[in-house]
């Protein structure tokens, strides 16, 4: 089971650039990508040592096993969700 993190802020125009991606995967492979504010949910700052947004993660059975810092393009994400479909 994999969950996908997408955490983003407001007005952040990176992040605003990453979420018609994220919908454009999120319909290619049938796949949920949670968008997360972390200036409302703080312990993800801490628990996913978050730097930057827009940070995408790929968590398999609750570990990170990838991490995307700022825009990911389609195909490289993608490709990196299909490896643990």
């Amino acid at each position: 089971m994999i969950r996908i993190l997408s955490f983003f802020q407001e007005g952040c125009m990176a992040c605003h650039e990453q979420e018609p991606i994220n919908r454009e995967v999120e319909k290619a492979l049938s796949v949920h990508i949670e968008p997360v504010n972390p200036l409302m949910e703080r312990s993800f700052i801490e628990k996913y040592s978050l730097r930057v947004t827009p940070t995408t993660l790929i968590l398999k059975d609750g570990h990170v096993v990838e991490r995307f810092e700022g825009v990911v393009h389609r195909e490289q994400l993608e490709d990196a969700i299909k490896k643990y479909l």
